[in-house]
């Protein structure tokens, strides 16, 4: 009887065992939930990826803000310029433009041109700055750099009144808008072949003394003061009243501009924007609007070839 009350007892305990086993009322439950999607490599802390970027994030803390997106190309504001790739950067240095930094991708592939670019800056007394790729993507806003980029300071500009105290005879150029900056570099070379006073430029929608402007004037724009204007009537009305003669170039305009009685003393010569001419109240405080002889085959004159043409006529009539 003994032998078979334990032999009882064992299988009672060996079937509160296997209870115990069969089911965890719930409790195991969470263990077989799962944990959602594996973290990117850039997001754990271990991983060289997160290393990497936690670098790359604080070398472009180091560096000059970003441009910004949304600013305008002709922007004439005072935020700094950056001229980016080889060839423009090249360009730059060999024009001597006024620049404050030099940024190098510290594992460029150096070609001529780079060579040339790291030994004009450190001659101009330009700092060279060796950064990570990441800083260079950032500067340019995802435009192609080619691992180079030029930090140039903003354009000083005059006021419209310091032109009048230039040497006689005075000779300045209004801009009524003019939005490409290669034009307003186009026109600063002219001003500075022959010998105009400066040149006036709207504050806003017109294109500024850029990075574009300063290739194109082939180093003028060091020579020539530009101004900026509030309004340009009100300061063509200031003019006036100091005894400058302003003519706006216009296709259809009835005097011709040849006519030598026209370019005689203090002289503003108004050209107006690339695609809608001058403005109709631009037009109406100038003195006089005159036109360019062209053939009849020819529709119009570029902005700054006008203003070519009329600063030599200008300075073959200088008293």
């Amino acid at each position: 009887m003994a032998g078979n009350s334990q032999r009882r007892g064992a299988t009672r305990r060996a079937g509160s065992k296997k209870g115990a086993t069969v089911g965890t009322g719930g409790h195991g439950r969470k263990a077989l939930e799962g944990k959602g999607p594996t973290p990117k490599a850039e997001e754990r802390s271990y991983h060289k990826a997160y290393k990497a970027k936690q670098r790359a994030e604080k070398e472009a803390a180091k560096a000059p803000a970003p441009r910004g997106k949304a600013a305008p190309r002709h922007r004439t504001s005072g935020s700094d310029e950056l001229a980016i790739g080889r060839n423009s950067v090249l360009e730059a240095l060999r024009m001597r433009i006024p620049a404050t930094a030099l940024f190098v991708f510290n594992r460029i592939d150096a070609d001529d041109r780079v060579t040339e670019i790291v030994s004009l800056a450190v001659e101009q007394g330009i700092e060279v700055r060796e950064v990570p790729k990441s800083v260079l993507d950032t500067l340019a806003g995802g435009s192609p750099h080619q691992g180079v980029a030029l930090e140039v300071p903003p354009y000083v500009y005059a006021d419209p009144r310091d032109l009048l105290e230039a040497p006689s005879p005075v000779r300045i150029m209004v801009l009524d808008h003019i939005q490409d900056p290669r034009n307003l570099g186009a026109i600063l070379r002219s001003a500075g072949a022959f010998g105009a006073s400066g040149v006036v430029i709207p504050e806003r929608r017109a294109a500024g003394v850029t990075v574009a402007a300063w290739k194109v004037s082939a180093g003028a724009a060091a020579r020539v003061p530009v101004a900026r204007a509030t309004n340009i009537a009100r300061t063509l009305e200031d003019y006036k009243k100091a005894g400058v003669f302003a003519i706006g170039l216009d296709a259809g305009g009835e005097v011709d501009l040849h006519q030598s009685n026209l370019l005689d003393g203090p002289l503003a010569i108004v050209i107006g924007s690339e695609g809608e001419g001058l403005s109709r109240l631009v037009s109406e405080t100038c003195d006089q609007i005159v036109s360019i002889p062209i053939t009849a085959t020819t529709e119009s004159l570029n902005a700054s070839v006008a203003a070519s043409i009329a600063l030599y006529e200008a300075s073959r009539h200088v008293s």
